[in-house]
């Protein structure tokens, strides 16, 4: 009998126990999981991006309005939520998205979209919305009243893969970026099987202009007729695919050109002339530690403004971006969140920075021009130097550089592999055209080919392992595959050796090492090196 009830008292201690920790362990879930919902604020361009994380509790729900949005799904189960124009959003509310079985995750802010300014978050796809079919729209909520959304009504979620994502107004035409459209390269499907659509294309008032241009990502069409449309600020554009009358999603707007550009005949006077001789564009992506060194190399031997597509970085972009800028230097970024669209990120500055720049050189961060013949002997750099590559004769409208492919250590292969260029913006052909940072020019102008001793451009492509497996995890290019993708093992994009998983080769530090060159090295450590802080200008 004591034994009984000496069992039956240590059992009642036991279930006691268990259930005191188990209700503080709910406790503290509880805290911590409304924390993800109700304790953050919207950040700047410049803080930290943390990881996405989703929540699997359901909030308390009310019926209030939604913020006016339309969903894109990415890769890897990211949302991006596009905030329609004329939406205005309080920097003291706080986000959520909320998906159709009420699942949420918190809104952070993604960036500022170029086309008319539109404001944009991520949300994590919550893995208890990832089974449902199909995937439908999320909607954007104001944290302090977290909306109901479990209509069956939502509009299914766009694709990245099959989706016009920008626009640019011309004075003379509308350029539009499109994925999903020409998928090979060299494959260019005729103009003719598409035209351009103004409004809402379901509904009569729409308006429609021919498609003049298709080449990769980018199309061109004439402006519509300003008196056609009835709400012209706030007026969709997109593609309709003629044979079907198929419409490609779209979350680009139309901008009306704001004034027509004058002719040199002009009795108004002449053409306006761009207010910079030579610029510098490229693709980024977490690059901020680099970008100080290449930006005041470059700036010191001639380039006067840096255009910048920021390709979704989460380190410190901007924060280095505005402490360049007041230093002096003359540094742009334009948030290019698209994945795979190298070439029509290009394109777009082909065309957004005409007005600007006469020339543009497209380069790369880990890439550095040199001309071994006439700048080694040198003091100082000069901001004459690089301008000395553009040619006098106005036939030229692009000087082609080769390039050297460093390893890890200051050596590089012996075969060139590239070629990069500076290009006449006005010579670019009207298809905007681009190939490995190269474009197709018009008939009337011809390339320049230099010589590897008048210029040179130094590709530190091989880099320590933890950089190098960041950069090719992200290739930018619209053609060339994943490198951890089996697709494609003879493709020149691939690195030898390396196979398709991310894991170090066996002497990855000297692979890639055939000829020593440090003729660059020597010459920047003559130019930027400091003694009175024993550093390099930009390490200050």
């Amino acid at each position: 009998m004591r034994r009984s009830l000496s069992a039956a008292l240590l059992f009642a201690i036991a279930a006691l126990f268990l259930f005191a920790s188990f209700s503080l362990h709910l406790s503290r879930s509880s805290v911590s999981r409304s924390d993800l919902i109700h304790r953050y604020p919207i950040p700047s361009p410049a803080a930290d991006h943390h990881l996405l994380r989703d929540d699997d509790q359901s909030p308390p729900l009310s019926h209030v309005s939604s913020v006016s949005t339309v969903a894109v799904l990415l890769p890897a189960w990211k949302v991006l939520i596009i905030v329609s124009p004329e939406t205005s959003l309080s920097e003291k509310d706080r986000y959520v998205c909320v998906f159709p079985n009420n699942r949420t995750s918190r809104a952070r802010f993604a960036g500022i979209l170029p086309s008319r300014n539109r404001t944009a978050f991520y949300c994590a796809m919550p893995n208890r919305v990832r089974r449902l079919r199909p995937f439908l729209q999320p909607v954007l909520s104001r944290k302090s009243q977290i909306i109901n959304n479990d209509s069956t009504t939502a509009p299914e979620m766009i694709r990245w893969t099959f989706l016009v994502y920008e626009s640019f107004s011309t004075e003379d035409d509308v350029v539009l970026f499109a994925k999903g459209l020409n998928n090979r390269q060299g494959a260019n499907r005729p103009p003719s099987e598409f035209r351009c659509v103004f409004g809402d294309a379901s509904k009569p008032d729409a308006v429609r202009t021919a498609v003049t241009s298709s080449n990769q990502e980018v199309f061109r069409c004439p402006h519509p007729d300003p008196t056609a449309l009835n709400d012209e600020a706030n007026a969709r554009i997109s593609l309709e695919i003629v044979d079907g009358n198929r419409v490609v999603p779209s979350v680009a707007y139309y901008t009306a050109p704001k004034r027509r550009r004058m002719s040199s005949s002009s009795n108004a006077g002449p053409m306006e002339q761009p207010s910079h001789q030579l610029c510098a564009c490229t693709m980024v992506y977490n690059v901020a530690k680099f970008l100080r060194e290449w930006v005041t190399y470059h700036s010191r031997i001639g380039v006067d403004r840096f255009i910048l597509y920021d390709n979704d970085s989460d380190d410190d972009l901007e924060h280095v971006v505005r402490q360049l800028n007041q230093e002096g230097f003359n540094v742009t970024t334009s948030f290019w969140i698209w994945p795979k669209t190298q070439e029509a990120g290009f394109s777009h500055t082909a065309v957004y920075a005409k007005s600007l720049c006469n020339w543009m050189m497209y380069i790369d961060v880990d890439e550095f021009v040199f001309a071994p013949n006439s700048w080694s002997e040198s003091p100082a750099p000069g901001r004459h130097m690089l301008k000395s590559l553009i040619p006098k004769d106005p036939s030229i409208g692009q000087v082609s550089i080769h390039c050297n492919e460093f390893g890890p250590r200051t050596r590089k292969r012996t075969h060139w592999k590239r070629h990069k260029s500076i290009v006449l913006l006005e010579a670019v052909e009207h298809s905007l055209l681009n190939v490995i940072h190269h474009f197709d020019i018009k008939k009337e102008f011809r390339t320049k080919q230099l010589s590897s001793e008048d210029a040179i451009v130094n590709h530190y492509k091989y880099q320590a392992w933890p950089e190098f497996q960041t950069k090719f995890r992200r290739r930018v290019s619209a053609y060339v595959v994943d490198w951890t993708e089996g697709l494609n093992p003879m493709s020149k994009d691939r690195t030898p050796g390396l196979g398709f998983q991310p894991v170090e080769p066996k002497g990855w530090p000297e692979m890639f090492c055939e000829v020593r060159d440090d003729r660059l090295k020597m010459l920047t450590q003559k130019w930027f090196w400091s003694s009175a802080s024993s550093k390099m200008v930009w390490q200050s």
